[in-house]
């Protein structure tokens, strides 16, 4: 399909940030990590992606995220993290890391209310004051009063203790990830220099101790080291970033929902250069450096690595499994058959039954994306009891 160019503002807005980017460049000496790249592409004030008011989700934007497809995948999380809130009791917090347009948060707070498993605050940590803003909107106009009134938006994770349920669904995969590569059996780290003409190019330098240590680590867990030339991404950094959000949680449970492998997956000989890719119009680009702040990048989550950052924090591993096993095994049929009870026409259940596939078919999102869950003095009920895919990690 023909994505078409972005108009006249648009080019401008991207311009502007290819000038910052470029300006950085130079201060830096000639080149940045690719990390930092990213994390101007993505959230730079004002004119990253996530950070300016472009349209992202839906048909207008550039993907669809479970949330948006319809009222299934909000309600079954809902129904598998209200046990942790009830064991918790009246105090307890659900905080949500990157609330999307609010739909989620929509849709969970009406089931958890009538699962009789409110929490006291709902809150959300969203960077980007435009989605912020539409968020609000969304939930002033859609809620009661009772259930909008639960609702904060946070400018950091907690820092006081709390206790409850920390729910992230598609955010690790936009965190801005340093690449690495091999050369003479060394290991390189990606950087984003300019040509002759002022364009974005790869630059490979050595890496620093903490990326050549977490790839060694990956080496060993293969039993083989990297061809030279194998290039791919690494979140060494992953099990700070997770202490960080965690802020001061107590007791509670952990929820992540995306797209990604375990680790013998994700770093296969054949993916030899990595998960990296860029969405726009819902096409997707190669060509990362294209149009920064006016496309999505974005890159696979390794779910070992990830159960190994929550393990590092002092939680239980709880359980692993596909989108699709962890929705039917949290009510996805009895919610579908609820809603279909209340459609309004033959159009409206058609519509749920096309969500439905859309979150379980195994070429759409029911085994790309894959859900992980952690505990701390709490117990998830059944939340995990379908398709245990742990062994695989």
């Amino acid at each position: 399909m023909h994505t078409p160019p972005p108009d006249a503002v648009a080019q401008a807005h991207s311009a502007h940030l290819r000038r910052i980017i470029q300006e950085q460049v130079f201060a830096a000496g000639g080149a940045i990590p690719f990390s930092r790249f990213m994390e101007l592409c993505l959230y730079a004030p004002g004119l990253g992606y996530y950070s300016a008011g472009a349209a992202k989700f839906g048909a207008a934007g550039d993907f669809v995220t479970a949330p948006e497809l319809g009222p299934l995948f909000a309600a079954c999380v809902a129904d598998a993290v209200a046990p942790v809130l009830r064991q918790l009791g009246p105090g307890a917090d659900f905080f949500e890391l990157g609330g999307g347009s609010g739909a989620f948060a929509e849709v969970a707070l009406k089931r958890l209310l009538a699962l009789d498993a409110l929490p006291a605050r709902y809150a959300i940590l969203e960077p980007s004051a435009d989605l912020r803003q539409r968020q609000q909107q969304r939930l002033r106009e859609r809620l009661n009063p009772l259930l909008a009134d639960l609702v904060e938006w946070l400018d950091t994770p907690p820092q006081a203790p709390w206790n409850g349920v920390l729910f992230a669904n598609e955010v690790i995969d936009a965190l801005p990830t340093p690449r690495f590569t091999l050369r003479d059996g060394e290991v390189f780290e990606e950087h984003v220099a300019l040509d002759g003409e002022g364009n974005f190019m790869r630059d490979d330098r050595p890496a620093d101790a903490l990326l050549a240590a977490a790839v060694r680590h990956v080496e060993r867990q293969l039993d083989a080291p990297f061809a030279d030339g194998y290039r791919s991404e690494l979140l060494p950094q992953l099990p700070y970033w997770l202490q960080a959000v965690i802020g001061g949680m107590d007791r509670g449970a952990l929820l992540f929902i995306d797209y990604g492998h375990p680790r013998r997956e994700y770093y296969q000989p054949q993916r030899n250069d990595g998960t990296l890719r860029a969405f726009r119009r819902h096409q997707l680009s190669d060509d990362v450096y294209a149009l920064p702040g006016l496309q999505d990048l974005t890159a696979s989550v390794d779910f070992t690595a990830l159960a190994e950052a929550g393990s590092g924090a002092g939680f239980d591993f709880a359980g692993y499994c596909t989108q699709a096993s962890f929705l039917v095994g949290n009510g996805l049929q009895e919610r579908l058959a609820e809603a279909e009870a209340k459609a309004h026409d033959e159009a409206g259940r058609y519509r749920l039954r096309q969500e439905a596939k859309q979150l379980m078919l195994p070429d759409a999102m029911g085994e790309r994306f894959q859900v992980m869950g952690f505990r701390r003095d709490v117990e998830f009920g059944v939340a995990f009891l379908a398709g245990d895919l742990s062994w695989r990690l």
